[in-house]
């Protein structure tokens, strides 16, 4: 009789093996309400590329002025150098720097800063870039 419960808890331990692995875990796994969806990471991707972009023209819009490249060039350094080194940049060190440019650009045309201060800041920024770029 032992051998008995042996046989029927090896068939009972076999079965349950055999369904656990015959099921899906899908079909076991409960719907995950914190997962993000597709729809989500595609929206906020968009969203960031559309923020990087806009971020890339008012710092290359800034660079590009004659006064950011007379600024640039007075400091000894390559004007198209400090432009391509945008591209390198994070999306986060893109958004400072086009922050500061903007803000600066702000201040000028409010007449809270003169031309002198401008360059100043102008190659500041060219001088950061560069240097960011240079450390990754």
């Amino acid at each position: 009789m032992h051998s008995d419960a042996k046989k029927f808890l090896s068939a009972i331990a076999a079965a349950t093996l055999t369904a656990v692995v015959a099921v899906p875990q899908a079909a076991l796994a409960q719907p995950a309400d914190h997962l993000v969806s597709p729809s989500d990471l595609t929206s906020a991707a968009v969203n960031a590329s559309h923020a990087r972009q806009q971020n890339l023209e008012t710092l290359n819009g800034f660079l590009s002025s004659a006064q950011a490249r007379q600024a640039i060039e007075s400091a000894h350094m390559n004007p198209h150098q400090v432009t391509n080194a945008v591209a390198g940049l994070s999306d986060a060190e893109v958004a400072q720097l086009a922050a500061r440019a903007s803000n600066a650009q702000k201040d000028f045309a409010a007449g809270t800063i003169d031309n002198h201060d401008l360059l100043l800041i102008i190659v500041a920024i060219a001088a950061l870039i560069l240097i960011i770029v240079a450390v990754h």
